[in-house]
């Protein structure tokens, strides 16, 4: 019996990851094992995964890359605000609150049941019966919730209080009037069943059978979507944004989505100064990350690259725009949420990043099927000229940046939750790698900080001159611990030695081998 190792999945959740390996045991193949990931992370992860969101899958199959782009899009037709269900809600991370808009009306055209069976048809081997048979049986049996499933419930409560039914589908046994607890059983009988049901016929049934219908008279009053959206939403098929940065190769996903090009540019700038001569942690190396955060948010809103039309983003890296913000780097002062990604790769030179989203959530279930929909048209990462201002029948665009990195002798499968914050995630974890030359877990779990408006969040960690440098000029915020605010980067890589992975710590981050 050959005891090669068959491969190696980061993930979000012990039994995300133990979906995964299970299926590389019985002969799947990293694509396999991925879209088995997401559909019990859907089960294990209810508040960071959804077969009601969207998301991405960047592919390498060891000859060509592709970017399967299965993120939501914008509905055919808009109604008069006074008709839409619509309100604003507050999520607690304790040391920050945050606005989130649900309702009825903040449901996008989702894509992730035709993205994971439109990838499962091109590049997986099994049926999908076998790949989602760990999801449903998880679904079925139920999951013990652990700590950090039970702090990210409380975080999104409003949420889950939204609607009785919704409340009643993650209620504690033990706890009537509360979320399911750390330690208890979550059954979700309904979703176990949809499962089932979506493995036997077809994602058809999603577009446009009774879930079509269910989700289209559920948004009949008070939201936008119709059956017409489902029907004709289609899965992208993309070429990777590909660049250079130092000794490696970087794959991200492209325009239109912003994540990719974003960190594209921020290590653009980074690479005109020498990071590996800067002391991890000092006033040298977390100033030039806050201002390059900085920059890239300027030039984010200076070409207004959350619109969605793809012509404006090359631009973002011609050597005029680069060299203008070049020039005010080096004249500056050196001193978010629903999201998952998986990382697998398997021994025939397979790698899978993926990574979806559900926004925070609606707040509605499809009535009968377990699924909990999007809040996509309620974000307002998503939304920057406002709600209900976004053109029909549009695909959203989105921070979400699922990454392969080549560098000499090894490659990195990576990408991170985290809302607007998984784009400096990467791009740290990404540096650590390159220029600190760490080990895949220590790149990891190394302190992070993010630049938002005028205000830097900090992980402890960093130097206290570090900290004083930052604070003379930006309003500092120290978090007293590593937070999931700060993403959540579950990375794989295959070098000389075999595999290494990591899962963040932030986000409760796993990694199995088989």
């Amino acid at each position: 019996m050959s005891t090669l190792p068959k491969g190696i999945v980061a993930a979000g959740h012990p039994d995300t990851a133990a979906a995964a390996t299970e299926i590389l045991a019985a002969g799947g193949n990293a694509f396999d094992a991925a879209v088995a990931a997401h559909l019990a992370a859907c089960v294990a992860e209810p508040v960071l995964a959804s077969l009601g969101g969207g998301g991405y899958l960047l592919s390498h199959d060891g000859r060509q890359a592709r970017l399967f782009d299965f993120f939501v899009q914008t509905p055919k037709c808009k109604r008069p605000p006074e008709e839409i269900e619509f309100f604003p809600i507050h999520a607690d991370f304790g040391t920050t609150r945050q606005e989130f808009h649900i309702g009825r009306g903040a449901i996008a055209t989702p894509g992730v049941v035709r993205g994971l069976w439109q990838i499962q048809r091109r590049l997986g081997r099994l049926p999908m019966t076998e790949v989602a048979r760990p999801a449903i049986e998880l679904a079925r049996h139920g999951v013990v919730v652990n700590d950090f499933q039970a702090y990210i419930f409380d975080i999104v409560a409003p949420i889950y209080r939204a609607r009785p039914e919704t409340f009643a589908a993650y209620r504690s046994p033990n706890h009537p009037d509360k979320l399911v607890q750390a330690g208890e059983r979550l059954r979700q009988p309904h979703l176990a069943d949809t499962l089932e049901a979506l493995a036997r016929e077809g994602e058809a049934l999603f577009y446009e059978g009774e879930i079509a219908a269910a989700v289209a008279a559920l948004c009949a009053e008070g939201g936008l979507l119709t059956r017409a959206d489902l029907q004709s939403y289609p899965v992208i098929e993309r070429q990777p944004l590909r660049l250079r940065y130092r000794n490696a190769e970087i794959l991200t996903n492209p325009p239109p989505s912003s994540g990719g090009i974003l960190i594209a540019f921020s290590l653009e700038l980074l690479s005109h100064f020498n990071l590996h001569t800067l002391r991890f942690g000092g006033p040298g190396h977390a100033g030039l990350l806050a201002a390059v955060q900085d920059l890239t948010r300027q030039v984010r809103n200076e070409l207004d690259l959350d619109d969605t039309h793809p012509g404006r983003h090359p631009a973002l890296l011609a050597p005029a725009v680069v060299e203008r913000y070049l020039a005010r780097l080096r004249g500056h002062p050196l001193c978010r949420r629903g999201t998952t990604h998986i990382s697998v790769m398997d021994a025939e030179g397979n790698c899978a990043s993926l990574t979806t989203s559900n926004g925070e959530g609606c707040g509605w279930l499809i009535p009968g099927t377990g699924i909990m929909l999007n809040n996509m048209l309620g974000e307002a990462d998503l939304n920057p000229h406002g709600f209900f201002q976004w053109p029909c029948d549009t695909r959203m665009t989105s921070m979400m940046a699922p990454s392969l990195a080549r560098l000499p002798g090894r490659t990195v499968a990576l990408g991170s939750g985290g809302s607007n914050r998984l784009r400096t995630a990467i791009l740290q974890v990404l540096v650590n790698l390159i220029d600190f030359r760490m080990p895949l877990a220590e790149a990891v779990a190394a302190p992070r900080l993010h630049l938002e408006e005028s205000v830097v969040n900090l992980e402890p960690g960093f130097e206290e001159t570090a900290v004083a440098r930052l604070a003379s000029n930006y309003e500092v915020k120290a978090w007293p611990a590593p937070n999931l605010f700060f993403g959540g980067v579950h990375a794989v890589a295959r070098g000389p030695e075999g595999f290494e992975g990591a899962g963040d710590p932030r986000r409760g981050g796993v990694c199995r081998r088989v």
